[in-house]
């Protein structure tokens, strides 16, 4: 099936995203999909088929920190955290990448995640150097188009691309149960700029307070502690 044939409306927060709509040949084809195949996507974004059924939407992998927070918790105390294990990847990419003969991708690039990264970059880099105004999903100023969030925050979504820079995809507004995670999220990105920018210790404890996944004064004040200490190293 051509690519062009079909129109993926994914809309949100970088990392934070839900799939309202697909569309082929212009015909509405989400519900099908979802009938046919909601199994096989719950379980590749590993959260329940009930949560697909109530949102009408397929969430990003990424929503599994919050909709099964307490879960993802116990299996990063459990093993080795996440973070951890991208940094070694990235540290041991970095000096494979000193070897000027190095020619082809290291096999070690796929534990990393990201897959077909490189592709969509390719495809996007050719819209804008080309004027194609093909469709990509991008990070880009909201300007009005997702209601409820300010014009300068960065949103995800699909836009037409154009030498002079993406034109966002008219969206209707985002149901109660997204926009307001969204906006938590968003709130915390814009005070954790505003904390970088001032240095002010105040405005980034209100940043942590802001985030979903943090939001309590005991995690907040012993992450601030580490955050600042870390700092001023």
């Amino acid at each position: 099936m051509a690519p062009a044939r079909v129109f993926v409306d994914q809309v949100g927060l970088n990392h934070l995203t839900w799939i309202r709509s697909v569309e082929l040949d212009g015909r509405e084809v989400l519900p099908e999909l979802l009938t046919d195949h909601g199994d096989e996507i719950a379980a590749e974004i590993e959260l329940p088929r009930s949560v697909l059924d109530d949102l009408g939407a397929i969430p990003s992998y990424y929503l599994r920190y919050f909709y099964a927070h307490d879960q993802v918790l116990a299996e990063q105390q459990d093993g080795v955290p996440r973070a951890q294990t991208v940094a070694e990847i990235e540290r041991e990419l970095l000096r494979m990448y000193r070897d000027p003969d190095l020619t082809e991708k290291p096999a070690l690039l796929e534990q990393r995640g990201g897959a077909f990264y490189s592709e969509a970059a390719v495809g996007l880099v050719e819209s804008l150097a080309s004027d194609d105004g093909a469709i990509h999903v991008v990070d880009t100023r909201n300007v009005g188009t997702l209601a409820g969030l300010a014009d300068d925050d960065v949103v995800e979504l699909p836009a037409r691309i154009t030498s002079e820079g993406p034109i966002p995809i008219p969206q209707a507004p985002l149901a109660p149960e997204l926009l307001g995670l969204v906006q938590h999220v968003a709130a915390y990105e814009r005070l954790t700029a505003e904390a970088a920018v001032t240095r002010e210790t105040a405005t980034a404890r209100k940043a942590l307070l802001a985030h979903p996944l943090i939001g309590q004064l005991e995690l907040v004040d012993g992450l601030l502690d580490s955050l600042v200490a870390e700092a001023v190293r």
